[in-house]
């Protein structure tokens, strides 16, 4: 299958340097003003139409409290691209599944078709407390799954254009619903998470699994797991990543940015974004822990895997880094594993978008792994 790579909206802000998902806070904020690029409107408009441009499929927008909201900032957006699609992340259970179906049917509307969900449950109870959710882990996911059964259920094409849907569970109860997505169908549902519950709900119920980036071989006994997962639901998934990115035109320049943005970290900064990402219950940020336990010398995990943005961002935290045909012969080893969609960043993300695309991403498209962008004639 041909490689799918989308690109990332900075809604928490952007910099030359590291910015993570708490760099808002005014805990960490100071450790990355100079230059801090606040996510206002042209700028990101900037970004999508840069990504457009260069042949980037989508832009993923994160969701949390350190960020703007994904759905307000994207459907203002639409209004200044094209073509490029807006990866939606937003939480479940903090409204209801069946007005998330109506607001995605809207913004397919209002775009043309170009919305893409990613449904994040939520890893960390002290934010989503903040939201007023009270659940535990494994209740968030049961919650989730419910909530993916009302949405896929609502939106689904039935025999009878009359027909409605109902769903009684523990955490929703909907009567007699029905959302019309109009000509471009449901929007396809992207979905992570590393734990057994989250595993679970994706097998049963996303179009897309999403794992954040680890070594090669971690990556392939995640994927075979999916799979039978999937299986014994009577379902196929699709899988992608989320991977940062630094490509140069050689090696050792590719290196040298990645240890200048790790010069830029002070020790004191690393403590205070891993004690904050410690009270975390994701498993997939435990496991991006484990890949640098905290130690600076120890960072490239895996050939051109480096995970020097995990010791101060939660979420991803780690990024290829290599020459162009280096970073593109990672995506492609990737690829073989079985993984489709690549959704990348990188820092500041406008000038890495172009570092990228007329790098690496024209490497693949040489190798038949990627289509021309839209725009070339």
């Amino acid at each position: 299958m041909t490689l799918r790579i989308h690109w990332y909206l900075p809604t928490n802000g952007d910099n030359r340097d590291i910015v993570g998902s708490g760099d808002r806070s005014q805990k960490t904020l100071a450790a990355v003003a100079n230059g801090f690029r606040p996510p206002d409107i042209d700028y990101l408009g900037q970004i999508a139409r840069s990504a457009e441009q260069l042949g980037y499929e989508a832009v993923l927008t994160p969701t949390g409290t350190w960020c703007e909201d994904a759905w307000i900032t994207t459907a203002a957006l639409t209004q200044v691209t094209k073509r490029l699609k807006f990866l939606v992340a937003f939480r479940p259970g903090l409204l209801s599944p069946t007005l998330a179906a109506h607001q995605a049917a809207t913004f397919q509307r209002v775009s043309g078709g170009r919305l893409l969900l990613n449904v994040v449950t939520g890893g960390d109870s002290a934010e989503q407390r903040r939201f007023g959710d009270h659940l535990d882990h494994d209740q968030r996911y049961a919650r989730t799954d419910e909530f993916l059964a009302v949405l896929r259920g609502v939106t689904e094409e039935t025999t009878a254009p009359d027909e409605t849907f109902s769903f009684t569970g523990e955490h929703f109860r909907i009567e007699d619903a029905r959302i019309d997505p109009g000509p471009w169908g449901r929007p396809e549902i992207f979905f992570g998470g590393a734990s057994p519950a989250a595993e679970r709900v994706a097998a049963r119920r996303a179009d897309t699994y999403l794992a954040w980036g680890e070594t090669p071989a971690q990556i392939a006994a995640r994927l075979d797991r999916m799979r039978e997962l999937a299986a014994a639901e009577g379902r196929e998934l699709s899988f992608g990543i989320r991977l940062h990115v630094i490509s140069r035109d050689t090696s050792a320049q590719a290196w040298a940015e990645a240890e200048r943005l790790l010069d830029r970290i002070s020790p004191e900064r690393i403590a205070v974004v891993q004690a904050d990402l410690a009270g975390s219950e994701s498993v997939g940020q435990r496991r991006m822990h484990a890949l640098h336990g905290g130690d600076r010398t120890k960072l490239e995990v895996s050939p051109n895997l480096w995970a020097g943005y995990g010791l101060v961002r939660g979420g991803a935290g780690t990024a290829l880094v290599g020459s162009h045909e280096e970073v593109a012969d990672r995506i492609e080893e990737y690829h073989a594993l079985g993984l489709d969609h690549f959704i990348l960043s990188g820092q500041p993300h406008l000038e890495e978008a172009y570092w990228f695309a007329e790098g690496a991403a024209a490497l693949l498209r040489s190798r038949g792994l990627l289509p021309p962008p839209a725009s070339s004639p």
